[in-house]
């Protein structure tokens, strides 16, 4: 990391923790290269540090972070029936495709000339 250390102005950060969900991050540290902090929701108080890229956004307070969470879980359920209804008709097309495959593999079985 960077020596040049600078003064944290948004010490609560939301960090992608999987699709769908962030965790709360309380920044202690902030260099050019990233932030160094701790999660204050998880039973260990271990110290991590990652890039800066991590960072999905940064608040003044752990309320803020809080609230733009339950926010942002809001505007992503507005898509889950559109997700479902992809995901449903991918399911399908896959089924499809595997079908012709095994049906084209047979076919091509039945229509083999004999070898002797």
């Amino acid at each position: 990391m960077s020596s040049t250390i600078s003064t944290v102005t948004k010490p609560w950060a939301l960090m992608r923790h999987h699709a769908g969900w962030a965790d709360i991050f309380h920044v202690e540290l902030e260099t050019a290269d990233g932030v160094t902090g701790y999660y204050p929701d998880r039973e260990s108080d271990e110290r991590v540090t990652y890039t800066a890229y991590a960072v999905l956004a940064r608040f003044t307070t752990q309320e803020g972070a809080r609230a733009a969470r339950e926010r942002g879980l809001v505007e992503r359920r507005k898509h889950d029936a559109a997700v479902d209804a992809a995901h449903s008709a991918l399911k399908a097309a896959e089924k499809a495709r595997e079908e012709a495959w095994v049906a084209g593999l047979q076919a091509a079985a039945g229509e083999e000339l004999p070898t002797s």
